[in-house]
């Protein structure tokens, strides 16, 4: 749901209670519904008795309802549901901060660091947020810890003291206020009433357990087949039913073994080092798999348009596979610019072989220190070695930003100012790395073949142009046929 639909629905508070009172399930993680007589947040299509219209307050997050006083429903659990995809499609400083915040920047750098990346000051960042989401950042960081400590206590066998921890809070004090204050009771009790057979007894050295949301359809046959035609020989081990790699520091470190996503769940196994960041493994895991989009609300801004509506009705439910590693990806997208998908991986292999660690890529300052001529000798040519190096020396210094929280445009300026670097690859990064939903690598030949033979218009697909382009790159292009199709509903207004 595009951002100016939620603003104007929060606008109407009739609107709003219409919403409600059909429980329509399309403003879940949208909307969310304050009851004052309860003292209970809800999701809209919560199955509960719909509550008079006084009694009700409307909130935009589900940190907004808890900032006001109200916790989460037992019945409907709003603070449950998948994370949302509509703040990626914004550029703006509310849509940045709340990205940052989401990969867990408040754990790292507090509220101070996080407006210092931002370039503005705290207040200015906290008077933004609160006008666009309702919470400032430091209960925006809150509700995110608590979900992180419920998908432990719910899931897992660790001690409380220990999913305290893992989750970013301070203290075991700060862990129960917290908790009673987002879910009303004590996290014991959450415990209590999850079933034993959903908890996977843990140990640092076994690793952890965990399942994870997301908004069905999920085509997982186009992702499945995307990664698994892309995965680097040695750092990614695909099978039919698994995915298993190496995390970057940043996201803890440790291996990650992922599911086909199945029943709107992706069982994933994380074995890390150290539970610290745990938070962060799990929003990596999240971005890669795009279990935040909401493909309803996707595809029906892309079946809008009778051209591509076809391709999309017969595959709903495509996502944008995303990346842990930002770095990684710029690398991928330079070694994969016109060479087949097979030789791209064969090359990003004996890179990882020769210059990364622990079955990864290397880091921008391994990159670096290899220097063109090693580059050149695994066979990459003088142009594309000296790209790879100029992109981690960018990246290395503070230049250049390649995660979901970066100034986009900034991103994308920066990128083509470095050699052998054009639009193309600006966009690619820009779509899996830096999490744009409406990047279009337009000059891409497939792309371009498919938008003129069958006379698409890519502005109509705005803000997800991105998903478009995974459609035209996984789809079979005989759906987009038209010849002898009745097509007048491309004559409606």
């Amino acid at each position: 749901m595009p951002a100016e639909a939620v603003a104007d629905l929060m606008a109407d508070r009739d609107s709003c209670y219409r919403v409600v009172s059909s429980r329509d399930a399309r403003w879940d993680g949208r909307l969310y519904l304050g009851v004052v007589s309860t003292g209970v947040y809800c999701r809209p299509s919560c199955p509960a008795r719909t509550p008079h219209e006084r009694n009700c307050r409307y909130y935009p997050s589900a940190s907004a309802a808890v900032a006001a006083g109200f916790r989460a429903c037992r019945r409907c659990r709003p603070d449950a549901l998948p994370g949302t995809r509509h703040d990626d499609a914004g550029a703006d400083l509310a849509a940045r901060a709340l990205r940052l915040i989401r990969d867990g920047a408040i754990d790292d750098v507090g509220v101070a660091g996080l407006a210092a990346r931002l370039h503005v000051s705290e207040r200015h960042l906290h008077r933004v947020l609160v006008a666009d989401v309702g919470a400032g950042p430091l209960q925006l960081a809150s509700s995110r810890r608590a979900q992180t400590a419920r998908l432990l206590v719910e899931q897992s066998g660790l001690s409380m003291t220990d999913v305290a921890f893992a989750a970013g809070f301070s203290s075991i004090r700060q862990f129960n206020d917290v908790m009673r204050a987002e879910f009303g009771c004590a996290p014991s009790a959450l415990r209590g009433r999850s079933s034993r057979s959903d908890r996977t007894p843990v140990a640092r050295t076994t690793g952890l357990a965990l399942r994870l949301r997301y908004r069905e359809p999920y085509d997982s046959d186009v992702v499945w087949g995307y990664l698994a035609a892309r995965a680097i020989p040695g750092v990614e081990q695909m099978t039919d039913d698994g995915l298993s790699r190496r995390l970057p520091v940043a996201a803890g470190g440790g291996n990650v073994t992922v599911e086909r996503p199945s029943d709107a769940h992706v069982r994933v196994r994380l074995d890390l080092p150290s539970l610290d960041r745990l938070g962060a493994a799990v929003a990596a895991v999240r971005r890669w798999l795009d279990l935040d989009a909401d493909p309803v609300a996707v595809d029906a801004v892309l079946a809008a348009d009778c051209g591509l509506a076809p391709l999309v009705l017969s595959t709903p439910g495509v996502r944008v596979p995303g990346t842990v590693d930002g770095f990684e990806l710029a690398v991928r997208a330079v070694v994969g610019q016109q060479v087949s998908v097979a030789g791209a991986r064969t090359m990003l292999g004996r890179i990882a072989e020769r210059l990364g660690e622990h079955r990864s890529m290397p880091t921008p300052a391994q990159m670096v220190d290899a220097g063109v001529d090693t580059l050149t000798s695994l066979g990459l040519t003088t142009r594309r070695a000296a790209t790879l190096v100029a992109i981690g020396e960018a990246v290395a210094a503070g230049d250049l930003a390649l995660d979901s929280g970066a100034g986009r445009d900034e991103s994308r300026a920066r990128l083509l100012a470095l050699p052998g670097i054009g639009p193309w690859t600006a966009e690619y990064v820009a779509l899996r790395a830096l999490g744009d939903p409406d990047a279009w690598p337009g000059t891409d030949l497939v792309l371009a073949r498919r938008v003129t033979a069958f006379g698409l218009d890519p502005a109509r697909w705005r803000p997800w142009r991105g998903y478009a382009a995974m459609h035209l790159w996984t789809g079979n292009p005989s759906t987009l046929d038209h010849s002898g199709i009745d097509r007048t509903c491309e004559e409606t207004p």
